[in-house]
């Protein structure tokens, strides 16, 4: 079951919210996921972050799921579809 994440409100000079979001997109993450990943980076170096905090996901997309096996019957194959008409 997964944990719902605190949801919170936060106020940034405009300026430094580009500057996050430019470094954001250098690293492939959301400002949201950069913002979370500087807090845990702070509080990892002093030495406050608490031990069952669970691990970030790395920058960039998720991998992408596997592909359907095109043996099973239950895909959808368009170039079958069209042959039993």
């Amino acid at each position: 079951m997964a944990i719902e994440r605190k949801k919170l409100l936060l106020r940034l000079d405009p300026a430094v919210h580009d500057a996050l979001a430019r470094w954001a997109g250098d690293e492939l993450r959301s400002t949201n996921a950069q913002i979370e990943y500087l807090l845990r980076k702070a509080l990892g170096d002093a030495g406050r972050l608490p031990g069952g905090v669970g691990r970030m996901r790395g920058p960039g997309r998720p991998p992408n799921s596997p592909e359907p096996d095109r043996d099973d019957p239950g895909t959808d194959d368009p170039e079958t579809d069209d042959e039993e008409q």
